[in-house]
């Protein structure tokens, strides 16, 4: 059976002193496509320590395989959360982010990346090298993420984050992301531009607005899905794994479907939006990053996906 890579952060949240979550965006959405029974690996960078073992416990529950090396950090990653009275989260992160080697998994049909991952070294350096190596046969996909707070020098992570658009061929972003990375620019410009960089699907969240997404044959934007909001932790990676589960079901992932990507036609990318944000929409009804499985799924989207044309 095909199976996908993500590489990223693993971390335990701790929510305002209180109580403590496993999380880490790129850990949120190789879960959330495990859910959805998707074979999924995970490369990451915790210890074997009391945290840690509660993330591969976690990771193994929900179906996802951690890859052989990622239990050899020092300390697990933490990330003390403080939420704010519409429920979005500030979070003060203590981790270090390494990897070394290349993943001993089958070829992967895609590899996911984003979010600390994708800036904080040397870690960094090395999920760009995979990328490259990976490109070939490899749908590669890539979230931003940004966290301000752990970004020391911005222009630095802008430099970092435009190679990986340009090496990615599916770019999901929250047009907060994009706001902070090109302030003097109107955050839909920006993914157009992202576009002509290189992807072939560039999609920008934009909460209560909806999301809207760009390829080849033009744009399209579908509505948010009402919903009474308990937190929005986890929303972004949910859209991001309602995304790749679609492309996933379209035959739309892997090295040699890439041309078939990008040829996308605006209905059908209009239909995997449409799942995506309903995903985003059931994890924000929900405390925590609880994303859904295939049954929740399956039951609040209007309808099946289309043909790839």
């Amino acid at each position: 059976m095909a199976r996908g890579l993500v590489i990223g952060e693993a971390l335990i949240d701790i929510v305002e002193g209180r109580s403590e979550h496993v999380g880490g965006s790129p850990l949120n959405v190789a879960v959330g496509l495990a859910k959805l029974g998707r074979g999924v690996d995970f490369l990451t960078h915790i210890a074997d320590d009391v945290h840690g073992r509660q993330i591969a416990s976690y990771l193994k529950s929900a179906g996802v395989q951690l890859v052989p090396g990622s239990t050899d950090a020092e300390h697990t990653p933490t990330a003390v959360a403080t939420l704010a009275d519409d429920g979005s989260a500030t979070y003060e992160f203590d981790l270090d982010w390494r990897l070394s080697g290349t993943p001993p998994v089958p070829p992967p049909l895609f590899v996911h990346t984003g979010s600390i991952a994708a800036v904080r070294e040397p870690g960094c350096l090395a999920v760009a090298a995979l990328l490259d190596a990976y490109r070939v046969s490899a749908t590669i996909t890539f979230d931003p993420n940004v966290r301000p707070s752990l970004i020391v020098d911005r222009d630095q992570a802008r430099e970092r984050i435009d190679k990986l658009v340009a090496r990615a061929d599916v770019v999901k972003v929250s047009d907060e992301d994009l706001r902070w990375l090109m302030p003097e620019r109107a955050p839909l410009d920006t993914a157009r531009s992202w576009l002509a960089c290189g992807p072939a699907i560039v999609a920008v969240t934009q909460g209560s607005q909806g999301a809207s997404a760009f390829c080849a044959a033009g744009d399209t934007a579908v509505p948010a899905r009402p919903v009474d909001v308990v937190d929005t932790v986890g929303a972004g990676d949910a859209f991001m794994v309602g995304l790749l589960d679609t492309l996933w079901e379209l035959d739309l992932l892997g090295g040699g479907r890439r041309n078939h990507l990008r040829r996308i036609g605006l209905h059908t990318l209009a239909s995997a939006l449409d799942v995506a944000t309903t995903a985003s929409a059931l994890t924000v009804s929900r405390a925590g990053a609880d994303l859904p499985d295939r049954a929740a799924l399956q039951a609040s989207t209007s309808g099946p996906a289309v043909s790839p044309g």
